[in-house]
């Protein structure tokens, strides 16, 4: 792997921006017009979510983060890919270093909701 540079300093206020919570991946389907994006249906104990994913090529088998509990980020504006609404993004591992990408998940059980940070 080659290490990329670490981004440019930012205040710990531009951290707390981000809302970043536990999410169970409830159903996993297909996009029809995309190659690349999947439909995540993601519970967040309070309300649930469909976010849009760019996982279809980046595993074997997309479906089997079905069930799985993940990191999203939750507050950014929603937006329309292929047809699609996404209400929010999956926060993974890898894909910026051109690696396989892996969620990033709790390593226990939480509840659905809880904030990261």
């Amino acid at each position: 792997m080659e290490y990329a540079p670490i981004k440019e300093l930012i205040a710990f206020s531009d951290f707390e921006k981000l809302d970043i919570r536990v999410g169970t991946i409830t159903a996993v389907s297909e996009v029809e017009k995309s190659k690349k994006l999947m439909k995540l249906t993601v519970d967040f104990g309070d309300h649930v979510r469909s976010i849009l994913a760019g996982i279809k090529q980046e595993r074997e088998n997309p479906f089997e983060i079905e069930g799985k509990q993940a990191l999203f980020v939750v507050n950014l504006p929603e937006q329309k890919m292929a047809g699609e609404v996404s209400q929010g993004m999956l926060f993974d591992i890898g894909y910026a270093d051109k690696l396989t990408p892996c969620l990033a998940m709790p390593e226990t059980p939480m509840p659905n909701g809880s904030r990261a940070g």
